[in-house]
């Protein structure tokens, strides 16, 4: 097991310790139930304090990912234990290729929630919210009509799913607008890579909502996430 040697860095040592293990483990370089190597290997091989290290360890085991136990060491939890929607541990999972299995799971998990965020959107949104919406709207029409470029897709099809959870008006939804950005930009880079846009779709959601038209839009986010729709 290979771990960079960070010790160069002026700050944020626990961070950058943090981020280079949770990253393995999400990775399934390390798998559950695997010990991790002791305080003392782990200082070596860093380049850092065990006061560093400690610190890192205690981020990752307050996220779910690690656990210690006396004279067995840092263990590797199951992923039901990971705390998966972490503002931290989405940042952390940025760039990172998922398995197929993690973008199921995504695509049913959002089948559960948006569609009725869409529906109260329809009803919630602000006039400031409808404008913005409708900004981010032309843009996804003017960048569909142009040459496809994944990344600008991916940026502005983002913008328009976290409006949706912005705009619902329930506070509890609100969060997934910011806290998921980042798992969006993952799911649609990857179901968006055969040039996929679904405008039509976008568009009757758009619609939908400007018209204040609740089962519509909820019945036009559910027709967007079919999976036949998506590279899956």
């Amino acid at each position: 097991m290979q771990f960079e040697m960070i010790a160069n860095a002026q700050r944020g040592l626990d961070l950058l310790i943090a981020s280079d293990i949770a990253r393995k483990i999400m990775t399934g370089t390390l798998n559950a139930g695997d010990i991790l190597p002791s305080e003392v290997e782990l200082c070596s091989r860093f380049g850092v304090s065990r006061t560093a290290l400690r610190e890192a360890l205690k981020l990752l085991s307050s996220k779910g990912l690690l656990e210690s136990r006396p004279k067995i060491g840092t263990r590797v939890r199951d992923r039901s234990h990971w705390n998966i929607l972490d503002v931290q541990l989405l940042e952390w999972m940025t760039g990172m290729e998922a398995t197929e299995e993690m973008y199921h799971q995504f695509l049913e998990f959002r089948r559960v929630i948006e569609p009725h965020a869409t529906s109260l959107a329809a009803i919630n949104a602000t006039k400031e919210q409808r404008i913005e919406l409708s900004r981010i709207y032309r843009e996804m029409c003017e960048v569909d009509a142009g040459t496809f470029e994944p990344e600008t897709w991916v940026n502005i099809d983002t913008q328009f799913h976290r409006m949706i959870f912005l705009s619902s008006g329930n506070c509890f939804y609100i969060p997934f607008g910011n806290v998921l950005t980042t798992v969006f930009k993952w799911f649609i880079s990857y179901s968006s890579k055969e040039g996929g846009t679904c405008m039509s779709d976008h568009r009757k959601i758009y619609e939908a909502i400007m018209m204040g038209d609740a089962e519509a839009a909820r019945q036009a986010s559910l027709n967007l996430m079919e999976s036949s729709k998506h590279r899956l």
